[in-house]
């Protein structure tokens, strides 16, 4: 399924989210190169709500550079199918073998990530799917500091937003 169909898609299941889905749509629509990260001002990514066996944990990394836990996820780098991206990034990541994407968007996030020395700040256009683990057995790979399953029903108290809203709509989803 393309970007802008998967779009469309989620905003017929979500259409209270009509604004986010008009602004990930202008950025989608604003350029060839939105899927690689030589776009300066900002380009797709794609993340995972990587949920345990029995669906009442999510494995989450500290991630290195930011230092802060996050979803597991990463670039495009240049691919459009941010399912195989999301997979892709899940199973780096975490070394779990066997894992399952669900195809459709879970969530839309745009946020900013700092400037550094070498790339000016930019935003993150994160498209998230929920990636299904067959086990809790995982691997920290070098992005991370650490990975970490924590129960979903704690998130919905998390001070991270983004975690957050994706802890609550869990749990409007499978009433865990």
């Amino acid at each position: 399924m393309d970007t802008l169909r998967a779009l469309q898609s989620y905003l017929d299941r979500n259409p209270a989210e009509i604004d986010v889905v008009e602004r990930f749509t202008r950025f989608l629509l604003s350029g060839i190169d939105v899927f690689h990260r030589t776009r300066l001002d900002g380009h797709f990514t794609a993340s995972c709500w990587l949920v345990s066996p029995d669906r009442a944990s999510v494995l989450l990394t500290h991630h290195r550079k930011l230092g802060r836990w996050l979803q597991l996820g990463g670039h495009a780098d240049g691919d459009s199918n941010l399912v195989r991206v999301a997979f892709n990034e899940a199973t780096e990541e975490s070394g779990i073998e066997g894992l399952m994407v669900l195809p459709e968007i879970f969530d839309l996030d745009a946020h900013t990530i700092p400037a550094r020395t070498n790339e000016p700040e930019h935003t993150h256009w994160d498209v998230r799917f929920v990636v299904l683990a067959p086990s809790l057995k995982f691997d920290v790979s070098d992005e991370s500091h650490a990975l970490a399953w924590r129960p979903i029903g704690e998130l919905v108290h998390s001070s991270d937003e983004s975690i957050k809203r994706m802890a609550c709509k869990w749990q409007v989803q499978t009433g865990i």
